[in-house]
């Protein structure tokens, strides 16, 4: 079956109802909108609210969530770590390479090879990132993350410990 052979089944396709065509049927006259009042009459913009401000206005412009406890990291490969030339990275080192600014969360990935042991120094690893390193002779080091990103303590905790 093809997008053009579908069709809706029989009877699901009803023709729109034609207001205003006279007295002799439904929607004759005044059409269904009553007699007299604002709405009986054409110049209501959809969406009037009689001179409030309207709904759509009201709302935000830029709708959706953003979560205030969101981590970004950079993310940095293995062949980028591998192609340094050091036995030891750290996250100063990735920055003087210019593989991510300073004041950055870093995050390496396991993305290309490694070919000696190198002792790496980040904010997260990918498991397969720790893998190949600790497979290639390597050491993982996670550095903390700095105060300011993640989850702020609990309300609850921080009142009970006063």
């Amino acid at each position: 079956m093809k997008l053009h052979e579908l069709s809706p089944p029989p009877g699901a396709r009803r023709p729109r109802r034609r207001l205003g065509r006279g007295i002799g049927g439904h929607g004759g006259k005044t059409a269904g909108r009553g007699t007299k009042g604002q709405r009986a009459r054409d110049q209501v913009p959809v969406g009037f609210e009689g001179g409030q401000l309207p709904l759509m206005q009201r709302i935000p412009k830029l709708r959706g969530f953003k979560n205030p406890f969101r981590v970004a990291y950079t993310p940095v490969n293995l062949d980028a770590l591998d192609a340094l030339g050091t036995d030891t990275i750290t996250i100063e080192s990735m920055v003087a390479a210019g593989l991510l600014r300073k004041g950055a969360l870093v995050k390496v990935l396991g993305q290309g090879e490694i070919h000696r042991a190198l002792h790496v120094s980040a904010h997260a690893f990918s498991a397969s990132a720790e893998a190949r390193i600790t497979a290639a002779g390597g050491t993982v080091e996670r550095v903390p993350l700095p105060f300011g990103h993640g989850r702020p303590p609990a309300r609850g905790n921080a009142l009970m410990n006063r």
